[in-house]
């Protein structure tokens, strides 16, 4: 194939700190060398080789394409009565899953198939190049299987979350479904999953308790799975310090933290993943971001893309909420949203604009300057680098 120039890049992210400016290695009046669908260079357009082909993109920026590293795009069914229930002060509690698993069976493969790709079209139109998906819809068998099978269809990173809720049928026998869900059912997921996650949260009767979490962990490490976690949601708990204690490569949620917390995340290589959009969309508290940053806590970002508590797979207006409400800085927040969260799915290959980079994973913003994400809050700048796209417009 031949080379591609591309010139006209106001502000180039790079998340690579040798180039010495600064979190996002940024450089300015930027060129890249395409060739073969990969970045072969990156510099000052000064400097800039020639080649085959020439793109000028007139004033706008490049950055790595978003990570969202928290998703359930495997769903069916609509929850917005219960968001406008919310709204007018009903609390979340994590009961509304099952309305969505009940609407999640009745579909067929085909329609959950649409419903994925559908989403995962929004998501990249928004600039997200990378996806992580969960099951956890399903909690049974068949359909934990199958949620996997389809969601493996879009992304590698795919996360058996049968533990995502105690179904209603398991409820007066905990025991029976903690034990499916680290034997049977794992033993079927496995092979279509790369992640094992488990909601660990003491405030809701529909999740899972420490010894329970760490039962269905340690058994999804058994079978070569990667661990997940999501905590310390609704309240103080024990989810931070399990995901801690096993390593896990996330812990998502983090909204209630204590001192000995953000201390064990900070002493980890446990990355703690915040989703704003959750409490965007429950009316909850936001996490101190600026209290991990400043522990020295790995920090990503992620939309929690789904039908109860966040049904947005807008990576730019998690970046808006992290500054408006969790006191990141514009850097910090994209920062966040790309190589923190390609370090939390243990992925180098992403999050960054280097030698190699497949131009799958570049983003191009209709700004001048990553600041706009934040600046320009709700509005569509953001979308996925199509060179032949991006041919076509110019």
């Amino acid at each position: 194939m031949s080379a591609t120039l591309v010139t006209g890049i106001a502000e180039l992210v790079t998340n690579d700190p040798a180039r010495e400016r600064g979190l996002l290695g940024i450089v300015e009046d930027a060129a890249i060398v395409l060739d073969d669908d990969r970045v072969n260079w990156i510099g000052s357009a000064h400097d800039a080789p020639d080649a085959d082909d020439h793109l000028d993109l007139a004033g706008r920026a490049v950055l790595p394409g978003f990570v969202d590293s928290h998703s359930h795009l495997v769903f069916a069914g609509d929850r917005s009565a219960e968001f406008a229930a919310r709204m007018t002060g009903t609390p979340y509690d994590g009961g509304g899953i099952a309305v969505t698993r009940e609407a999640t069976r009745a579909a067929s493969d085909d329609e959950l198939r649409a419903l994925v790709a559908a989403r995962v079209q929004e998501m990249a139109a928004l600039g997200t190049t990378t996806i992580e998906i969960k099951s956890g819809y399903g909690l049974s068998i068949g359909e934990e299987v199958r949620a996997l099978r389809i969601a493996r269809e879009f992304t590698a990173d795919t996360t058996y979350l049968g533990a995502h809720v105690v179904p209603p049928e398991h409820r007066g026998d905990r025991a029976a479904y903690v034990d499916l869900c680290s034997g049977a059912m794992l033993e079927a997921c496995a092979p279509h999953a790369r992640w094992i996650d488990v909601f660990c949260e003491p405030h809701s009767e529909f999740a899972f308790t420490k010894d329970e979490a760490r039962q269905i962990l340690t058994a999804g490490r058994e079978r070569d799975l990667l661990l997940r976690l999501h905590g310390n949601q609704l309240g103080h708990g024990p989810g931070v310090q399990l995901a801690v204690e096993l390593g896990a490569a996330s812990v998502d949620h983090c909204t209630y933290l204590s001192d000995a917390d953000v201390d064990a995340l900070a002493g980890s290589d446990t990355v703690a993943t915040l989703l704003p959009g959750v409490e965007f969309s429950t009316r909850s508290p936001y996490p101190d971001a600026r209290r991990l940053v400043d522990a020295g806590v790995d920090v990503a970002l992620a939309s929690d893309c789904n039908p109860g508590t966040c049904y947005s797979s807008s990576m730019p207006l998690m970046v808006a909420l992290a500054v408006r409400e969790m006191g990141m800085s514009p850097e910090e927040a994209v920062y966040a949203a790309t190589a923190g969260s390609a370090r939390s799915l243990r992925r180098e290959d992403i999050g960054g604009i280097r030698p190699g980079t497949s131009v799958q994973h570049l983003a191009v913003l209709s700004a001048p300057s990553y600041r706009h994400l934040a600046y320009r809050a709700g509005m569509p700048i953001a979308q996925r680098f199509d060179l032949a796209g991006l041919r076509l417009a110019h």
